[in-house]
């Protein structure tokens, strides 16, 4: 029996479709028509002789062989661009200081790192996790070269990146106690997501008092898993053991941005952005 090679360009819109949840939703990552992804999907199934995809009217699964074929067809996809970059890539060289505020460190951002520390060896990279503001404040006294951070609102400053969805979120069937202020887990005064999520409970007239509070968005995360209360955060960084939380009064998105001298450091800079954008969010141009 021959064994077939797999097309990577199949691999990368059946992973699409996985991640998104859909063809429609996959379109515009891969710049396809839901037509054009449909017959791609058909085309890896006849070559593998499976069915990786249950299709509905209404929703798109993964089937047991979908699931299987998803961590080989991510490692395969992370495999070529590492090895394409390190070939094709022009070397750089040099040291940077990259602030990430926790609101937004989602799951794909630590082997998204890793994965850039692998494809441009000559790069020192040191990562440093905290509030937006305060990782700020620590680049404009120089101990940071950049800061991935959110835009407070009406704000110009820094190169966005893309638009982030804000939502409430609690440990999985927990609900707020009847007849009483709705308990929240939040980060200190000063969090913008902590005064947008007030700002709207009060707006809506609903009674809430802040039960935990802890300057570690992994402190706020882990009494929200504990039941403690609901708490906000950025939709890509949900962790495990929270869930959405619905029946609360809906908050705006975040623009999330990076902050620093791109254009003095964009040898440096300009490739780990655009692995972050690619990555984690909908690609938006580059300021000039």
């Amino acid at each position: 029996m021959r064994i077939p090679d797999l097309d990577l360009d199949l691999l990368r819109c059946f992973v699409q479709v996985a991640e998104r949840g859909g063809f429609t939703a996959a379109g515009p990552a891969l710049g396809l028509t839901q037509s054009a992804i449909s017959l791609k999907i058909r085309r890896l199934e006849e070559l593998l002789g499976q069915r990786v995809l249950e299709r509905t009217s209404r929703a798109v699964a993964l089937t047991p062989q979908g699931e299987t074929l998803l961590a080989y067809a991510r490692r395969m996809l992370a495999l070529n661009e590492e090895a394409v970059l390190r070939l094709v890539a022009p070397p750089v060289a040099g040291r940077l200081r990259l602030g990430v505020a926790d609101h937004f460190v989602p799951r794909s951002l630590a082997p998204l790192l890793a994965r850039f520390a692998r494809t441009h060896p000559g790069i020192r990279l040191e990562v440093e996790v905290g509030r937006s503001h305060e990782l700020r404040r620590a680049m404009e006294a120089g101990s940071l070269d950049l800061v991935l951070g959110k835009r407070r609102d009406g704000e110009s400053e820094g190169t966005p990146l893309w638009t982030e969805p804000v939502i409430w979120a609690a440990c999985p069937g927990w609900s707020p106690p009847e007849g009483r202020p709705l308990p929240l887990a939040m980060l200190p005064a000063g969090c913008m997501f902590r005064d947008r999520a007030l700002a709207a409970l009060a707006r809506a007239g609903l009674a809430f008092e802040i039960t935990y509070t802890s300057a570690s968005l992994l402190g706020v995360a882990a009494a929200a898993q504990a039941g403690l209360g609901a708490t906000v955060i950025g939709a890509s960084g949900l962790p495990e053991g929270l869930a959405p939380l619905a029946g609360l009064p809906p908050l705006e998105a975040a623009e999330m941005a990076v902050f620093g001298d791109m254009a003095g450091l964009a040898p440096l800079a300009a490739p780990l952005v655009q692995a972050i954008r690619d990555t984690v969010g909908t690609p938006a141009p580059l300021a000039a």
